[in-house]
């Protein structure tokens, strides 16, 4: 694998080089970067074939759910996955939890009301349903340095709210 500047990765597949959009920290979460086993999307436009990667079929399948929202594309799907793993993007559903979206680049309120009411009840992990704690973990701001240090954990396969409590 070898990670690219504007969020992709280039995946060599036999001897054929094949770029692929991951979120955030899926590079730091594979076991074994040379013989890694991605579970891609392929989503077709006009003129452009685009694969989409995820390390896991749950994050494949928040994902394929999060385009059949409307004004949900791949790149904002991708946003929201690289800020939250799929299970607490289900948990965050489920308990109509509007924070948890909170500080995701490109997504406003509506979007937000559009996640909620769309997906409640929709999205089927491969695990299946998931306990839900009591108490949801909140990013916290960190002064200073400390974007710098939230996006470091993040790249290297921390979540965003575990990378902000850090």
């Amino acid at each position: 694998l070898d990670e690219q500047a504007d969020g992709s990765i280039v995946v060599d597949v036999g001897g054929v080089g094949y770029e692929v959009f991951v979120p955030l920290g899926t590079v730091g979460r594979l076991e074994d970067r040379e013989n890694a086993t991605l579970h891609v999307h392929t989503h077709v436009r006009e003129d452009v074939f685009v694969l989409y990667g995820f390390a896991s079929a749950d994050d494949r399948v928040a994902f394929r759910a999060l385009l059949t929202v409307t004004g949900v594309g791949p790149k904002l799907a991708l946003a929201i996955l690289s800020a939250l793993e799929a299970d607490t993007l289900v948990q965050a559903i489920e308990t109509s939890d509007k924070l948890a979206f909170k500080g995701i680049s490109g997504v406003g309120r509506k979007t937000v009301e559009h996640l909620l009411v769309d997906l409640k009840g929709k999205i089927v992990l491969a695990g299946g349903p998931r306990r839900i704690p009591s108490a949801t973990p909140r990013p916290v701001a960190l002064p200073g340095q400390g974007e710098l240090v939230t996006a470091l954990l993040i790249n290297m396969g921390y979540k965003r709210p575990e990378a902000a409590v850090a």
